[in-house]
């Protein structure tokens, strides 16, 4: 099952006091961004928060699932996705804990010299 737009645009807005949230659909799936950073996936209507310190820290007694099949681990949030301030402010300390995206490399054209 994967996960559906209303979900996805209910998470995103639980999370806008955590500054410019995005999503992205990927494979049946969507990928939160905060800025240009990849924070979270929504898998099958549950929210994965990626794992920092700082995220750890915040959440205390943290529920570890893999988002789907093969991934590394990830914070299941279950319960707290209701509570705008709460679920901002792990996006914030995620956000600040995890390293800029590396640029994309430029495509080049095929057969010229």
């Amino acid at each position: 099952m994967s996960s559906s737009k209303d979900y996805a645009d209910f998470v995103v807005e639980q999370m806008e006091n955590a500054g410019v949230i995005t999503c992205k659909k990927m494979f049946g799936e969507y990928a939160i961004y905060s800025g240009n950073k990849v924070v979270a996936l929504l898998c099958d209507n549950q929210l994965f928060v990626k794992p920092t310190p700082g995220g750890k820290a915040f959440i205390g007694d943290v529920k570890e699932a893999p988002p789907y099949p093969g991934a590394k681990m990830s914070y299941l949030i279950e319960d707290k996705i209701d509570d705008r301030e709460w679920i901002g402010q792990l996006i914030r300390i995620t956000a600040s804990e995890l390293p800029e995206p590396k640029p994309k490399k430029k495509k080049t054209k095929r057969g010229t010299e």
